[in-house]
């Protein structure tokens, strides 16, 4: 039960040091380095699935500056021998992470990217204090260092730097770059306050890559990590022997996401294997190539709330992490239908949609097909059939966490998007004990938004709380009243009157009617009109649902 899980940490030094549970990722580097021809490497997946652990643990591999056989011992890769002597500490390194590169504004972005260029200038200065450098050189290093390089200097920073270190080792260096596209995310979002932060960013960022990636005599290989590859944007453009792999491909699909026989032996390792169902039916489910794995960032949190409390609940624990901006723009466009599509992913269905993996973040709204695109490679969806490829493929919403942020992002959206004259109609015939116009201005309602759960009773219960709490009604739900408690009850303090609610699902159209009445004579046979003294009006409501159909039937206790 002393087992440490190292939550957060994503330096594979310091993971290894403190002792912490590792689910051993290092074959990776075995089979990366048979691909001997392939000068960049680009590696796409969503955000925390363990690309900044991956790429630190490169770093320690490969760094000549380094010591890292403790830190390796008795992991998978130690059991290619020769290929560890030949590997192991013999290359100069860079590694740089993009993760951190944002701001409201592109100043506070870029003068970020000089801060983390410097931190990587005071971690190279060790191998350089005794390098024999011209004036010159040292000059333009100390400027880096000390954030004070121009914008010329912060483009070729990367390929200074390698310089440098292949003049002390006399080796070509490896550069790893973790979250490259992370920058490009930040801008893309601010954009429409800051008009032109997405080109200036992206002008920046591919100037810098171009220069360090394309045609360097100084590079060995590059690893390089985001969450899309960008396309028609020449980052990657031009490049010689550059490969690509992201949640499409088969090909390293099992180093990224903790398969089943992981996370078992994880549970048992904490002595909660009683709950692999539980972290199975909230956490697994994702495809990428033909690996099913499970989210290790949420496994992990809730193996650490498991070690504390047996009877934890799961929570959606990567909502938290990646932001919904790219939900909340699309659900913006009213121009994209694709309110039937949701409904079927959040009932536990699948839709065949055409895909790539080839993206870029100023055009992902220009189309519904890039829209599910960057679903699938930031996580929300994933493929549903292992053996299906090409380029119309069949997703699904892998598990119970995505289905939750679904329904407390999507859902809410599409409701936050409703013409607010509808939602006036039905208060207007709420108040007027209007019976058709409130079943019209229901099913209008109904028709506008996504449903879930299959239609239970449960989701028109929310579906009416929410109307109500945002039109700004103060609402009860399922309190006590009476001899039981009623579904809603709605209080207009202001004017003296009040609304019971009760809901029903009906099991077909037909018996909407009835269903609607019995509802309204259960209020009265459970007196839930009672206890409202000083109230002018309680009006009494059945609600009958059928699907996108709703009935209601009134009484007024005027």
């Amino acid at each position: 039960m002393g087992v440490p899980l190292g939550v957060g940490k994503s330096d594979f030094s310091e993971f290894r040091e403190s002792g912490a549970y590792y689910v051993d990722k290092t074959e990776i580097l075995y089979e990366l380095l048979q691909d001997a021809d392939a000068a960049v490497t680009l590696f796409t997946r969503p955000r925390r699935f363990g690309k900044t652990l991956m790429s630190s643990m490169f770093e320690n591999f490969f760094n000549i500056a380094k010591d890292s056989r403790a830190l390796f011992a008795g992991l998978e890769i130690t059991k290619h021998k020769e290929f560890c002597d030949e590997w192991m500490n013999q290359y100069p390194t860079i590694f740089l992470s993009f993760k951190d590169v944002a701001g409201e504004t592109f100043e506070i972005a870029y003068e970020r990217l000089k801060g983390q260029i410097a931190k990587l200038c005071e971690k190279l200065e060790p191998q350089l204090s005794d390098a024999p450098l011209s004036a010159r050189q040292r000059r333009r290093f100390n400027l880096l260092k000390d954030r004070k390089a121009d914008a010329v200097e912060i483009d070729y920073s990367l390929d200074f730097l390698m310089g440098l270190l292949r003049s002390v080792y006399g080796k070509r260096v490896v550069l790893l770059i973790d979250e490259y596209d992370a920058p490009l995310n930040n801008a893309h979002e601010k954009d429409a306050v800051e008009s032109g932060f997405y080109r200036r960013t992206l002008d920046v960022i591919r100037t810098t890559l171009s220069i360090a990636l394309k045609d360097n005599d100084n590079l060995k290989f590059a690893v390089v990590t985001g969450c899309f590859r960008v396309a028609q944007e020449s980052i990657f453009t031009g490049l010689n022997n550059f490969s690509s792999f992201s949640v499409l491909d088969r090909r390293f699909s099992r180093y990224f996401g903790f398969s089943e026989d992981e996370v078992k032996a994880l549970l048992t390792a904490v002595d909660r294997a009683d709950k692999f169902g539980v972290v199975k039916d909230w956490y697994d489910g994702y495809l990428f190539g033909n690996s099913r794995v499970y989210n290790p960032w949420s496994v992990v949190n809730y193996v650490m709330e498991l070690i504390g409390d047996r009877d934890a609940v799961p929570k959606p624990y990567w909502a938290n992490t990646s932001g919904n901006a790219i939900l909340r723009s699309f659900v913006k466009k009213r121009e994209f239908d694709v309110n039937d599509k949701f409904e079927r992913l959040l009932n536990g269905g699948t839709i065949e949609q055409s895909l790539s993996d080839l993206l870029t973040y100023d055009a992902l709204l220009d189309s519904e097909d890039h829209f599910w695109s960057a679903l699938l490679m930031t996580g929300y969806v994933t493929k549903a059939n292992p053996d299906l490829c090409g380029d119309s493929i069949e997703i699904k919403i892998p598990n119970n966490e995505i289905a939750t942020i679904f329904q407390e992002t999507v859902v809410r959206l599409f409701s936050d998007t409703i013409d607010a004259s509808k939602q006036r109609a039905l208060m207007d015939a709420f108040w007027s004990c209007d019976e058709a116009g409130a079943s019209k201005a229901l099913s209008d309602l109904l028709w506008d938004t996504i449903s879930y759960n299959d239609y239970h009773e449960n989701y028109y219960h929310a579906f009416l709380v929410g109307v109500f709490v945002g039109l700004g009604y103060s609402v009860e739900s399922n309190k006590e009243n009476g001899l039981g408690r009623p579904d809603i009850v709605l209080k207009d303090k202001r004017s003296r009157r009040a609304l019971v609610v009760e809901a029903k699902r009906s099991a077909k159209a037909s018996d909407m009617a009835s269903d609607a009445r019995a509802a309204l004579e259960r209020i009265d046979a459970m007196r839930y009109d009672e206890g409202f003294d000083g109230y002018e009006r309680v009006l009494r409501y059945g609600v009958a649902f059928f699907k996108k159909q709703a009935r209601v039937c009134a009484s007024d206790s005027d």
